[in-house]
């Protein structure tokens, strides 16, 4: 069992020691530098599985996922402030977020993998925690699904207030982008609306939050919708929760990308299951664009590149009980 002999997993506690004991957890000199090398420590590659962690770091490790929840919110909060004090379009600014090549890269590598398993180009797309700062909505917006509409679902009222404030001068996305203060669990019909659904890392923080979630979105989205999760991975898995393809019940599960650079989450992408097929099982396409299907622990690993940087990828096909890391 992996515990906390291991030197990363040593490391890793040290920083939650620092970081626990910072009063609070706004942009500063000390906070930002120590969540850098935080990141940069969680990016080193080491194939440990969080999962067979001890009893001791499994409970450090879902605190420091909520204080860098906590932070990546304040982050957030803070920039979307800034930008949105600028008198001309506060979106001709969003380079001065110190992250914003990283969703770049993110949102680049989930729309080519949304365009792997879409023929048409969704009408209507609903991003679940959205935040203060909605970058994945508005470089999705932007640059790759320029005639969508993005609903953007965030329980805080203040966070869509800053959100609505990027976009309210912008011509084009003022009139694409709709901003709902809701908690998404007491959205049901609205569900069925949406041809995409996007779910945000932070939503619910740990497994059972996570899986309640996702449980709620396959009794209420449409058969034949797309989801969207992010994950994390290996070493990763310190910063964000983990998203097991066997966590997706009422969903089929198509691929599973794990990046390799500094693009910290995993990409899941799944299908609502119709009412004739098994949960539990997956499909990929066959030769002749035949259904297949696909137990549970078959998988297919292969790179995936993206065409921004080159990035190495890991697609695992279909779900898998077991994780071999």
């Amino acid at each position: 069992m992996v515990c906390q002999k291991d030197a990363l997993v040593q490391k890793i506690c040290e920083f939650y020691e620092k970081i626990s004991s910072f009063e609070n957890l706004k942009p500063s000199k000390d906070v930002n530098t120590l969540f850098t090398q935080l990141v940069l420590t969680c990016m080193s590659p080491n194939p440990i599985d969080v999962t067979k962690l001890c009893k001791r770091i499994q409970e450090i490790r879902s605190k420091l996922i909520r204080l860098c929840g906590e932070a990546e919110g304040l982050l957030e909060s803070h920039y979307s402030t800034i930008l949105g004090s600028f008198d001309d379009n506060p979106l001709d600014h969003l380079s001065i977020f110190p992250y914003f090549n990283n969703y770049l890269k993110l949102s680049l590598l989930e729309f080519n993998i949304l365009s792997q398993h879409t023929e048409k180009v969704p009408i209507k797309i609903a991003f679940v925690g959205s935040g203060p700062l909605p970058l994945t909505s508005i470089v999705l917006a932007s640059y790759h699904l320029t005639t969508t509409s993005f609903h953007n679902y965030d329980i805080d009222p203040s966070a869509n207030l800053l959100a609505t404030r990027l976009v309210s001068s912008d011509p084009d996305l003022s009139k694409r982008m709709f901003f709902h203060t809701s908690n998404i669990m007491d959205v049901t019909s609205a569900l069925k609306e949406y041809e995409v659904v996007f779910l945000a890392a932070l939503v619910g923080m740990d497994k059972e939050e996570k899986v309640r979630v996702i449980e709620h979105l396959a009794k209420y989205m449409n058969p034949g919708g797309i989801l969207m999760l992010r994950s994390a991975h290996g070493s990763r898995a310190f910063l964000y929760p983990v998203v097991d393809p066997c966590d997706l019940r009422g969903f089929e599960v198509l691929s599973v990308f794990h990046p390799t650079d500094e693009v910290i989450n995993s990409v899941v992408i799944a299908r609502k299951l119709s009412s004739g097929l098994l949960v539990g099982q997956s499909f990929d396409q066959g030769i002749n664009g035949a259904a297949v299907m696909l137990p549970c622990k078959c998988a297919e690993i292969q790179a995936f590149i993206n065409p921004l940087n080159q990035m190495n990828m890991i697609e695992e096909l279909a779900a898998q009980e077991d994780h071999v890391v």
